[in-house]
Parts: C-alpha cells; sequence; structure tokens
C-alpha cells in the first residue's frame, strides 16, 4: 500500500487529527492564553459563503478556550497560519519534500498538489524553516571524534549573474559533518580566514579531531580543537588512513544535483533554506534508521514557532 494512501492525506479531518496528534500530545492548549484545562471542540462551522463555495467550506480542527473564550485552531503559531491551502496537501507537501533525496521543484509541487505555483514556491519555503534547526547549541563532535570541514559554491551572487574566472562571484555554503552523527551547513558572505575559524569555533567541540583539505584558509590557522589533519587534493590524496573529507564530497554531490537539477536557481537571501532542507535530510537519512514517514514526522515537529509571511524581510 502506497505511503500517499493514508487517510490524513485525502482527509481534512484526519489531517488535522494527525497534527494535532503531534504538536499537542497531552491535549490541546490555547496559543492565547496557555490553558490546557477546558477546550471544546466546535463543530459544524463554515466559513462565510463566497462564488467559489456559495455554502462556505467547514472549518475543521476549530477549538475553543473557556478560559479566554477565544477561538483556535493547531494552525496558529506554526507554518501553516492564515493558509488557505487545506492541511492534507499541506502533510502531502511535507511527505514529498522529505523523500525526495534531491528535493522537488515548485513546478511539480503545483501539478501534484494542484495549487498555484506561487502558493507551491511559498509551501515550499516554509516547509524548509520547518526543516532549520536555527540556533546551534550542541557542538558537532567530541573527545576522539572525527568532524570533517569543507566548503562548495552555489549558483552566483547578486550582481554576478555572468560568469567569470574563480569562485568570488559564487555562493558560499561551508559545512561540517560529525562522522556518524550530523551535517551542519552555514552559508558564508565569502571566504576568509577569520570567517572560517568563526564557524569551526563555534560549532566543533575543543576535543574533536578536525579534518580538512589543504585550502590556504585552513593551513594558515590554528584551530582549538584535539587535532587538525589534512589531505593533499593538489598531489592527488584524498584518503590517507582515516583523513578524508570524502563524506562531505558525497553530501555536496547530492546537494549540488539537487540545487543544479531540481531547484535551478536560488536567490542569495534564500540559500540558508535550501542548505537547511538538504541538511535536515542528510541528518534524518536511512542508514541513521530514519524512513520517508519518520523523515515527515520529523519536520512536522518543527513547524511551530517558524511562520513566515510573503510580505516579511525576507521575502520582498
Amino acid at each position: 500500500m502506497s505511503v500517499l494512501s493514508k487517510e490524513y492525506f485525502h482527509n481534512e479531518a484526519a489531517a488535522f487529527d494527525h497534527v494535532e496528534s503531534i504538536l499537542w500530545p497531552n491535549g490541546p492548549v490555547c496559543p492565547h492564553c496557555g490553558n490546557d484545562d477546558r477546550i471544546y471542540k466546535l463543530e459544524g462551522v463554515y466559513t462565510k459563503p463566497s462564488k467559489k463555495n456559495p455554502e462556505g467550506v467547514e472549518r475543521h480542527g476549530l477549538k475553543k478556550c473557556a478560559a479566554c473564550r477565544k477561538q483556535f485552531t493547531v494552525r496558529m503559531g506554526t507554518i501553516f497560519e492564515e493558509s488557505h491551502i487545506p492541511m492534507s496537501k499541506w502533510l502531502q507537501a511535507i511527505h514529498l519534500m522529505c523523500s525526495s533525496k534531491k528535493g522537488i521543484s515548485s513546478n511539480q509541487l503545483h501539478r501534484v498538489l494542484e495549487i498555484t505555483l506561487k502558493s507551491a514556491w511559498f509551501l515550499s519555503h516554509r516547509i524548509r524553516e520547518a526543516m532549520r534547526t536555527g540556533v546551534f547549541e550542541t557542538p558537532l563532535g567530541g573527545e576522539g571524534k572525527i568532524v570533517e570541514a569543507d566548503e562548495t559554491f552555489i549558483g552566483h551572487k547578486k550582481g554576478f549573474e555572468k560568469k567569470g574566472g574563480g569562485a568570488g562571484h559564487k555562493m558560499t555554503v561551508m559545512s561540517l559533518f560529525e562522522r556518524g552523527g550530523d551535517v551542519r551547513s552555514v552559508v558564508l558572505d565569502r571566504i576568509s580566514k577569520k570567517g572560517i575559524g568563526k564557524v569551526i569555533a563555534d560549532n566543533v567541540h575543543h576535543e574533536s579531531r578536525l579534518m580538512t583539505d589543504t585550502a590556504s584558509h585552513y593551513k594558515r590557522r590554528g584551530f582549538a580543537v584535539a587535532s587538525h589533519e589534512m589531505v593533499n587534493h593538489h598531489k592527488g590524496e584524498y584518503v590517507r588512513d582515516d583523513v578524508y573529507t570524502n563524506t562531505l564530497e558525497g553530501f555536496y554531490s547530492i546537494f549540488k544535483r539537487g540545487m543544479k537539477g531540481v531547484y535551478q536557481h536560488c536567490a542569495e537571501k534564500h540559500l540558508h533554506r535550501y542548505a537547511a532542507e538538504f541538511d535536515f535530510r542528510y541528518n534524518n537519512r536511512v542508514a541513521r534508521g530514519v524512513n520517508d514517514s519518520e523523515r515527515a514526522m520529523n519536520a512536522l515537529i518543527g513547524v511551530s514557532g517558524k511562520r513566515l509571511t510573503y510580505e516579511g524581510p525576507d521575502f520582498v
């Protein structure tokens, strides 16, 4: 049986029940006053009639708080807030983005979900925001653990649309990978010893073994780690015992194929969300025992407090 045949992908009431079970595991909580005691379920409530829906549309998942007397749904305070897209289609979109190794384009979502292209594009950015970790509190690595560091270049910076020599005109993504653990990507304004050093200092545990190539920004700086070992790609050296950055090279091959082959174009101000999307899928990979359904569940857990508005500073 196909995963997409599950009831919550096609039934709106079941979709709300599914989201509520994940975001409210102990029962509904009023987003207005925080009350979780007397919450009433409102049924048979419809939106105002319109030309498209003369009888109105049933409002699923509607609740009323006995403390503050205000109405709410599980959409409030999440990426779903004020969205007119049915919850069942949101769940389909989350599953499709989580199960597509190299991503799924807005055009494809537009066709599959039968929504406008503009809605599909904005919907996908909201889902990427749910996948984004935000502030990294726990450093990667630790005593005896290995962290690989590398960077790659994507597209062109604003004002540098024409191709040129070198990588100065491209957008830069630096990634760190704890072997057997997570990958963490950061968008840099430009490559510099200071910038690279700060990313490593902020995200790598000081007792880790750091593995890099011999790029100048790694050779000319001492890092606060247990050891720093390098492989010289210019001399054809890619592996020396357990010293290599091949894991990140593999991650970048997926990332770049997705960015070039699926998404094709990415504005500089949105790159951090695309990087977060690929990080999320890699950190919730099959090799770590996470299947497509569980990956979508993990993405759904991150929808709270991640609201984006189309007119906001990130999108105008």
